[in-house]
C-alpha cells in the first residue's frame, strides 16, 4: 500500500466587491511539502459570475488568474515569486489579501494520489 501524503489546500474565491464580502468559489490550490507538489485547478463560470456581479471585468480577472497559475507552475512569466521554492510560493499565494481573487483558510488532509485529490476537491468546492 502506498504511503499517504499530508497535503494542504485552499479554495480560490472570486470577490468582485470586497466591501460586500460576497464570493463564489472558482478554484483550488493544493500543496504537499514531502513531494514538492504544487498545483491548482481554476474554472470561472463566466455566465454565473456575470449574473451575480454584472460589472465584473472578465478580462482583468483572467489576467489575475493567469498570474496565479504561472506562479503555481513556477513559469518564468510568473515573475520573481515564481522563482521561489514550492513551499514559499504556496505560502505567498495563500496569504490573506483584499483583491477580487481571495483565498480561503488553509486546510489539510491525507492523500494517496494528489492529482485525484485535487480533482476531488475541485468537484466538491467549485
Amino acid at each position: 500500500m502506498q504511503d499517504r501524503l499530508l497535503y494542504e489546500y485552499a479554495v480560490l474565491r472570486l470577490v468582485p466587491r470586497v466591501e460586500r464580502e460576497e464570493f463564489i468559489n472558482i478554484g483550488v490550490v493544493i500543496f504537499c511539502k514531502r513531494t514538492d507538489y504544487l498545483k491548482c485547478k481554476i474554472e470561472v463560470k463566466s455566465e454565473r459570475a456575470l449574473v451575480l456581479f454584472p460589472d465584473l471585468d472578465l478580462e482583468n480577472l483572467a489576467c489575475y488568474l493567469s498570474a496565479f497559475e504561472k506562479i503555481v507552475a513556477a513559469h518564468p512569466e510568473g515573475g520573481l515569486i515564481a522563482t521561489y521554492d514550492a513551499p514559499s510560493r504556496f505560502r505567498w499565494l495563500t496569504a490573506k489579501r483584499s483583491t477580487i481573487v481571495q483565498i480561503s483558510a488553509i486546510h489539510s488532509g491525507l492523500s494517496e494520489n494528489l492529482d485525484a485529490t485535487l480533482e476531488s476537491l475541485f468537484q466538491e468546492f467549485v
